[in-house]
């Protein structure tokens, strides 16, 4: 009798069971409610270390705005890389001993791809101006290059720094432009899940020139402060993208190397208020 009881009690506790999953949702055996998955609309992070397996590889990471992801991926713990033209950084700052700088051209199919050797994520800061077939060239033909090699490496993650659009603007330099969309289509092509493209306008912070330190953000900090508050200007028609607010080069830096290393960072195109927002999530 008494195993019989025991028999009769675990049925009844798988059919409780069984009542209470189906297809990966909880059904309340008290209601016909299905509760559906919780779902999530931003991705909020801590600040943790990467694992010591990252590594992480700059595209122009001896630029302006390369050189300030180099650093924050290094404050993140990572193992960085930087490839150029020029290779080595002309900053004397004590971090940019801890990156391994390539040098390469991506114009040049076989000249760098043993950079990409190990490499988990990639940030690619490649951009120029000049004529217009040159600057399809640098922004485009390089960067869709160099996204495609990654892709054939196996790289998790590539993380793209376009650039907004300024409405008019993009008319005058149409090569500039164009070439900067084209990357990014290849980008959501062969990283739909793990591609990010970040579109800040004038980037601003204390820019080094040879031995000269040009501290944009005397004019770019103040703009960023009214900007910021005045996104409806940014809907009118032809000169509304000209209101685009600046955003500060450490911000761009920060969300940079979050989204290259942030298995749940949101995949897609990330404008300058996205920037903005997600620095502020990290700056809390």
């Amino acid at each position: 009798m008494a195993s019989r009881l025991i028999h009769s009690r675990l049925s009844l506790s798988r059919l409780h069971v069984m009542a209470g999953t189906k297809n990966g949702r909880f059904l309340s055996t008290e209601s016909n409610k299905v509760d559906e998955p919780f779902k999530v609309e931003e991705a909020e992070t801590l600040n943790v270390p990467p694992p010591p397996s990252e590594k992480l590889l700059v595209l122009g990471g001896n630029g302006f705005v390369g050189s300030h992801i180099c650093r924050e991926a290094l404050n993140r713990g990572l193992d960085v890389a930087s490839l150029s033209r020029s290779g080595g950084s002309s900053l004397h700052d004590s971090w940019a001993k801890n990156v391994t700088w390539h040098k390469g051209n991506l114009l040049s199919s076989e000249s760098w791809k043993e950079a990409l050797d190990g490499v988990t994520s990639v940030i690619s800061c490649i951009g120029g101006f000049g004529s217009n077939s040159y600057m399809y060239k640098i922004n485009g033909t390089a960067n869709i290059n160099a996204i495609r090699a990654a892709a054939e490496k196996g790289v998790k993650r590539f993380v793209y720094i376009s650039a907004a659009d300024f409405g008019l603007a993009n008319y005058l330099l149409k090569g500039y432009y164009e070439g900067k969309r084209a990357a990014e289509t290849e980008l959501l092509t062969k990283f739909p899940y793990g591609g990010v493209i970040l579109r800040p306008g004038f980037i601003h912070g204390t820019r080094t020139v040879g031995s000269i330190k040009l501290p944009l953000g005397v004019i770019g900090s103040p703009l960023e402060m009214v900007l910021q508050h005045a996104k409806p200007l940014n809907q009118i028609p032809l000169v509304g993208p000209l209101f685009t607010p600046p955003v500060n080069v450490t911000a761009v830096a920060k969300v940079a190397a979050r989204a290259a290393t942030d298995p749940v960072f949101p995949p897609g195109i990330v404008d300058v208020y996205g920037i903005q927002r997600f620095n502020q999530q990290m700056s809390r």
